[in-house]
């Protein structure tokens, strides 16, 4: 079968082509939206949770539209797209009295998963004020934490699915494309790490990797229905140095390209990153390999 797209890691032939425009014929009142929940109906095309994947298969339709594959019908409606239209954060005013001394002294912490609680809006706010590189909503599969120390939050951290292509990792892991296209949910991806400004405890940060590394995967188990075997975060080596990652007993697997995953110039328009990894289970190449051929 001749393959002619490639969309979000499924590959689309000449002949599923020719299945949706049946589809598409077959139902001429279909709004794009219906037609794409039959299109998951038909594959049983589904994310790990369960739920039809009606949104990329949108996606996928619409590439296929574009690309003079298949005809769809004129749109209906635009829907309103939450992500395009999001609000910033608004600024919400906490204790700033500093917070020093030994780590001991502000133990014990209690880890707090805010995502979809009414905490959310305190950890978009910490971060679009205090982080870097601001807050930007995170995109598929993702959970947020506060870290609370005597009822003060004093670090947030999100996570979230990892990059699809990063050639130190993928070789470190050993994994093809096919496997990695398989089995990439099985990683999660340290996208934000704060420790808010006025907090000055030593060896804070990689205590809390460390506390992470045991609390993410059953909550991640329990938001989505899969596991994670594997953690990774991008450190930005014109800022930081990596060192609290190295504490935590995280690995440094190389540098990335600095050209992004859209790239078509192949030179980096982007600073480099330090590629930073934590296997959650020393069986994790096997996991990682599994279900797929080389």
């Amino acid at each position: 079968m001749e393959p002619i797209l490639t969309y979000r890691g499924r590959i689309v032939t000449v002949q599923d082509a020719a299945f949706i425009q049946q589809l598409i014929d077959r139902n001429p009142t279909d709004s794009r939206r219906r037609l794409s929940v039959k299109l998951c109906q038909a594959w049983d095309w589904r994310q790990a949770n369960g739920a039809f994947r009606d949104m990329v298969c949108r996606g996928l339709m619409l590439a296929l539209h574009r690309a003079g594959h298949i005809r769809l019908p004129a749109k209906k409606m635009t829907p309103n797209n939450p992500l395009a239209r999001r609000r910033a954060p608004e600024t919400i005013a906490i204790d700033q009295r500093p917070i020093k001394g030994k780590l001991s002294a502000i133990k014990p912490l209690l880890f707090k998963q805010v995502r979809r609680t009414d905490a959310e809006e305190l950890f978009n706010s910490l971060l679009a004020q205090y982080h870097y590189l601001g807050y930007t909503q995170p995109v598929g599969e993702h959970l947020k934490y506060i870290v609370y120390s005597q009822d003060r939050p004093i670090a947030c951290l999100s996570w979230s699915s990892a990059a699809r292509h990063i050639g130190c990792r993928d070789q470190f892991i050993g994994w093809s494309q096919p496997q990695r296209t398989a089995n990439l949910r099985f990683m999660a991806y340290n996208s934000r790490f704060l420790i808010l400004p006025w907090v000055r405890v030593p060896h804070l940060a990689s205590h809390i990797l460390g506390r992470m590394n045991r609390i993410l995967p059953s909550d991640w188990q329990a938001v989505y229905h899969h596991p994670i075997y594997y953690l990774e975060t991008f450190v930005d080596t014109e800022r930081f140095a990596g060192t609290c990652y190295k504490a935590a007993n995280w690995t440094y697997l190389g540098d990335t390209t600095g050209r992004g995953k859209n790239d078509q110039t192949h030179r980096p328009n982007r600073s480099i990153k330090a590629v930073w990894g934590y296997p959650l289970d020393k069986r994790f190449r096997t996991y990682l390999t599994a279900g797929a051929s080389a």
